[in-house]
């Protein structure tokens, strides 16, 4: 059973009590929960990761793509946060490390402040969701799983 990795950026540790309206009311240990059960459902677990800090970030996209050339990882479901859009170190991390990424983000950044439309992600992640709420997570570990099966 290959496992997925769950990653979380900068502030997704707030979730529940930051800015609701914009990011609902689950907390980040609900998403690992929901997380959790998405991936079982399709034969898989997750390991969870959430940090404010973008090398321990680099250094966790490191390791996905070590364990993901030795088979015992299928890919990354990403929550950068706002390093989206000022991160060319994460960018060059997923681009380095070569790892499956499906980038994620609970809110609709599309409809949001003009700096939040740029994404340095995108270009090298295998796939997007955007807007879905914490139901982008699973939709992200779908994804992942039919994209490599």
């Amino acid at each position: 059973m290959a496992s997925i990795m769950v990653l979380n950026g900068p502030n997704l540790n707030l979730l529940g009590t930051r800015e609701p309206a914009q990011y609902g009311h689950e907390t980040l240990a609900d998403v690992e929960k929901l997380c959790a059960d998405a991936a079982a459902a399709l034969g898989h677990q997750v390991v969870c990761h959430q940090s404010n800090h973008e090398g321990v970030l680099i250094d966790l996209i490191h390791e996905a793509g070590q364990r993901v050339k030795s088979g015992d990882m299928l890919g990354v479901v990403f929550n950068p946060g706002a390093y989206t859009h000022t991160s060319i170190a994460l960018h060059d991390a997923i681009k380095g490390a070569d790892v499956p990424v499906i980038e994620v983000h609970i809110s609709n950044v599309h409809a949001r402040e003009s700096f939040r439309h740029h994404s340095y992600i995108s270009p090298v992640a295998a796939g997007m969701v955007v807007g879905m709420g914490v139901q982008g997570y699973v939709l992200g570990i779908q994804g992942l799983v039919s994209k490599r099966a």
